[in-house]
């Protein structure tokens, strides 16, 4: 059976890098693991949210995939990088359909 893509490809112009750290270089510098490069559809609405430890959290945008970006890993975390500027991931969300696929991948950034 197919499901409807509900965020299409031909939506997605923005030109971005998801990317973790992990570990250090010799010079001290964060290494970089790049999970995903290629486009997606950002939005740029701040609200806010409260976290675990009742602290006020604003969130700058959010980034929609089609698909899963990241098939290897459940929970997407570190930094994108979108029009020249880095945000951190405070959320991922992988939404799927009935037959249990990827339909899209959403992150929350702050």
């Amino acid at each position: 059976m197919k499901f409807v893509e509900l965020v299409p490809n031909r939506i997605c112009k923005t030109a971005c890098k998801i990317f973790q750290t992990e570990g250090l270089n010799r010079d001290g510098s964060k290494k970089h693991k790049i999970i995903f490069e290629g486009n997606c559809f950002y939005t740029q609405k701040s609200h806010q949210k409260l976290n675990a430890e009742k602290q006020l959290i604003t969130l700058s945008g959010t980034a929609f995939f089609n698909g899963d970006i990241s098939p290897n890993t459940p929970i997407i975390e570190g930094n994108i990088e979108i029009n020249g500027r880095e945000y951190k991931i405070y959320s991922s969300e992988k939404a799927k359909n009935l037959d249990s696929t990827i339909n899209y991948t959403k992150l929350e950034l702050m």
